[in-house]
């Protein structure tokens, strides 16, 4: 078991939120009984104190009493005897150190000292891990608790001494117990598993990367893949969120042991560098993704996207590298921030991953899908691999009319407008400077896209591309924010850093010529997240990031080139277009007699690249109707006049018309619905309700009488029942002789209602007469009720209408297309109760209904009519809040009534 007293580890596991393993897990073991307990000191290759003898490692082990072989799930750790306090780093700097590297005095000191959160040492392996065969073995790393040495931060030695204990392990390494007795692994198969959180999952990725034999599988947590990208980035000192002005020096001397260490930490504060913020040789001796070629063990990857302390990059770029070498991999992004992931099958799914690759058993989970991702919502999402495979690039370009106005994102020109905004140092965080984005600030540069018709996915890193100038310094920080607008607040998705003198290497950097224009391009943290319908997506631009960077004095002038400027995001749901243009009508419809007549505007835009020639026509008119446009062809950007023409022998109805504009790119459509009005003699709705009870059959007529015409051989029946048990029901249309259309048969199962569009060919009957829709349950357990029904013997069901609701909300839809009401907005409700609504679709279309509710951070389905009809309707118990209804033409196009009352 652990040194710690359980009662300290349980508090600590819980304010990180991993999951703590319960009886319903596992059988939890007695150690006494169950287990052998034993503490080994293995010895090392290296003498980090330089004290004349080799450094050995304190590793603390669980096993089976039975004696048995057994594989390892290993965890090594500096955190083993908790942190000691050290001083940070103080952030706020008169000028940017790396300032004074061509000719400029700079200024650094030392601040008061930060408070760090103990790490938490997981306390569920042993007792998880043993019973299910497998002995458990927690180190202390070298330096660090009850180890010998000197702690190094990441470097080689740290590695060593992690791979020390594996070639214990392995009969390849010394260990000896607290006598001096050596002691072997005579238990031990050799095949090891590594596990652990932040620092100890970091060590895992150290010891896969030096290809050690034995190491058969890792699974690192919020785990650092190159130590330059937590305390650099791109040439800036950045710190890990939560801990401004920690660096490599202060982590070794909060982790420190029980030796003084004092020239090895002094030589790490030395080399670390916080002045050029170099990629240096320092660094990169602690980059383990060079040696991705290396990794032989299965990668479990686990990480939070919240996790700022241990950012996203880590996992990318680790994560790539391993897909480049063809090393066996698994990757979960949770929501949290910087713990293991609140999964149920954590545990389990961590045992299968080990059982394969250091038991041999073939349990699947190679052949499941390669990565989960959970969105902010909660929900979960399988991809084949990450970033979603079905993400491409999209560019989009800063643009700007005015000096200082907010900007655009678009895929159109940018212009030449050139902006400018001043650091002002320490006195403002990033959320501050991303609020009121319709008011100019110049303490930052902001840059919106247009309003989204549909949600958009990001998955991988952003990448901007800035033409920039430095125009009073010799450096400034460079900070780029992706966010969101268009919930309660801006939420700022990701961000990333740069420093112009490292604008070409990392290595190291070249001099800035005060004002001149330099192309500035670096990648914004990885991210997956979905940007709604009805958002916009926000590109800010600052300096001093006051989290992160260092924090200079205000008043370092920067110029931006929005037109020479470019936002690239890897997503779904936006595509990059060429030349491209939209066409929209207004109004969208319009009512007639027959024989009348009824206009509208067809408004064209180019929506990127170049304007084009459009030749306009329309499809879906009725009998006798005509369309025509003037002019019949325009350039993009200019409007035509639409008339349609009915003659009076156009039969009444609602009909879709569908525009069309034709140009070199493709062809663009919009939705016209063409009311005319009349009442027609051969349909006819009966909406008194009609209950179905067990195992019983029940009838409903119409009456029609004055019909002229011959019955359709597309005769149209629409069905609304509601019922528990589709499976039960025998749905027939009995015609005025008595013969009879069998319509629905006892299909569907346990599906929930009957709500849809029945065609009947009935050109053999005789239209006027009593039709009888008759409705028989045939099998026990279920009951419900028929709404409604109506019938038509043309071919077009009548709509069935939705009076009696409070509001009434109109509107068209083209196939594929969404709306929300009411009018691109919501209503808010101050107290619990029941939302009802109806929507009523064209016919002949599969029009869905769905109610949402704004969460806090997005809007999330409550309740929803998805049926393969044109109407649908939607009950819902809630509670107060904020709500809204999307519409949505899953195929066909044309007019809809929505009618909704709210609590």
């Amino acid at each position: 078991m652990r040194s710690l007293p359980r009662a300290v580890l349980a508090v600590a596991l819980i304010a990180v939120g991993v999951p703590l393993a319960t009886t319903a897990a596992y059988a939890r073991q007695d150690s006494s009984s169950a287990m052998v307990e034993e503490r080994v000191y293995v010895e090392t290759t290296v003498d980090t104190d330089n004290n004349g003898r080799l450094d050995r490692v304190a590793i603390d082990v669980s096993r089976p009493t039975d004696g048995s072989r057994v594989p390892v799930v290993f965890e090594h750790s500096p955190y083993a005897k908790g942190l000691k306090p050290a001083t940070n780093y103080n952030p706020n700097v008169d000028r940017l150190p790396q300032e004074g590297i061509f000719g400029v005095a700079s200024t650094d000191a030392e601040g008061a000292r930060v408070a760090k959160a103990t790490p938490d040492l997981p306390d569920w392996y042993d007792d998880y891990f043993v019973p299910r065969g497998y002995a458990v073995v927690m180190g202390h790393s070298i330096g660090t608790g009850d180890s010998d040495g000197c702690p190094t931060s990441g470097d080689r030695n740290e590695t060593i001494g992690t791979t020390a204990v594996i070639d214990w392990l392995n009969g390849r390494a010394k260990g000896y117990n607290a006598a001096g007795t050596q002691v072997n692994a005579t238990w031990s198969t050799g095949n090891v598993g590594m596990i652990g959180i932040s620092y100890n999952g970091t060590l895992p990725n150290a010891a896969a990367a030096a290809g050690v034999p034995g190491l058969k599988a890792i699974v690192p947590i919020a785990a650092i893949s190159s130590w330059y990208d937590y305390y650099r980035a791109n040439g800036l000192v950045v710190a890990p969120g939560g801990y401004q002005g920690e660096d490599a020096d202060v982590l070794a001397k909060a982790v420190l042991g029980r030796q003084a260490c004092t020239s090895q930490l002094a030589s790490i504060t030395s080399n670390q560098d916080r002045v050029t913020g170099d990629f240096t040789p320092f660094w990169q001796q602690r980059d383990y993704v060079r040696d991705a070629n290396k990794v032989t063990a299965g990668v479990f990857v686990m990480h939070g996207q919240a996790d700022w302390n241990v950012k996203s990059m880590q996992y990318a770029q680790w994560w790539d590298a391993l897909k480049a070498n063809n090393v066996p991999r698994k990757i979960w992004l949770h929501r949290g921030g910087h713990a293991a992931p609140s999964r149920s099958d954590y545990q389990a799914t961590v045992l299968r991953w080990f059982d394969h690759h250091l038991k041999g058993i073939d349990n699947g989970i190679m052949t499941e899908p390669k990565a989960d991702v959970q969105f902010p919502d909660g929900t979960w999402q399988t991809y084949a691999d990450w970033p979603d495979p079905a993400a491409r690039d999209v560019t989009l370009r800063l643009g700007a009319t005015s000096a200082t106005a907010p900007g655009t994102l678009s895929f159109g020109a940018g212009g030449e407008v050139k902006q400018t905004f001043t650091d002002n140092g320490r006195t403002s965080t990033a959320s501050t400077l991303v609020a009121s984005p319709d008011s100019a600030n110049g303490s930052r540069l902001i840059y919106r896209g247009s309003t989204l018709t549909s949600a958009a996915k990001l998955s991988g890193a952003p990448r901007v591309s800035l033409r920039m100038a430095v125009e009073n310094r010799k450096d400034a920080n460079l900070t780029a924010l992706l966010v969101d607008y268009g919930g309660s607040s801006p939420v700022i998705v990701t961000r990333g850093w740069l420093d112009p003198q490292n604008r070409t290497d990392i290595t190291s950097g070249s001099a800035l010529v005060q004002g001149t224009e330099y192309d500035l391009t670096f990648k914004m943290q990885p991210k997956d997240y979905v940007f709604a319908s009805g958002h916009r997506i926000g590109l800010v631009v600052i300096s001093t990031d006051y989290d992160y960077t260092l924090r200079p004095t205000a008043g370092t002038t920067l110029r931006l080139a929005p037109g020479l400027s470019t936002l690239t995001l890897p997503v779904t749901g936006l595509s990059q277009p060429g030349n491209d243009f939209s066409v929209a009508v207004a109004p969208s419809s319009g009512t007639v007699a027959p024989g009348g007549s009824a206009t509208a505007t067809v408004n064209t835009t180019t929506t990127s690249g170049s304007a084009q020639t459009v030749t306009l026509s329309a499809s879906g008119l009725p009998a006798g109707a005509t369309a025509t446009f003037a002019p019949t062809s325009v350039t993009s950007g200019a409007s035509s006049t639409l008339t349609v023409a009915t003659s009076t022998t156009t039969p009444p109805g609602t009909y879709p018309v569908t525009i069309s504009a034709a140009g070199t790119s493709g062809t663009k459509t919009a939705a016209y619905s063409l009311v005319v009005s009349g009442t027609g003699g051969c349909s006819g709705t009966n909406a008194t309700p009609v209950a179905i009870p067990d195992q019983a059959t029940v009838e409903s007529a119409i009456t029609i009488a004055g019909c002229s015409a011959t019955p359709s051989a597309t005769s149209a029946v629409h069905v609304d029942i509601l019922h528990t048990y589709q499976g039960d029901l025998v749905i027939t249309l009995v015609a005025p002789d008595g013969s009879t259309y069998v319509l629905h048969n006892r299909t569907g199962g346990a599906t929930d209602n009957v709500i849809r569009d029945y065609t009947a060919n009935l050109s053999g009957e005789t239209a006027n007469g009593t039709w009888t829709l008759r409705v028989q349950d045939a099998a026990s357990g279920d009951t419900g009720t028929l709404r409604t029904w109506s019938l038509n013997l043309g071919g077009t069901p009548p709509p069935t209408g939705c009076a009696g609701y409070q509001v009434t909300k109109t509107g068209t839809l083209a196939s594929g297309g969404n709306a929300y009401q009411p009018d691109n907005n919501y209503y808010e409700t101050t107290v619990s109760g029941e939302h009802k609504a109806c929507l009523d679709g064209p016919n002949g279309t599969d029009f869905d209904l769905y109610l949402q509710k704004w969460n806090g951070s997005a809007w999330s389905n409550v309740a929803s009519g998805a049926t393969s009809a044109a109407d649908e309707k939607v009950t819902y118990t809630g509670t107060a809040g904020r709500y809204r209804y999307r519409i949505h033409a899953y195929s066909g196009s044309g007019g809809y009534t929505l009618g909704y009352t709210a609590p």
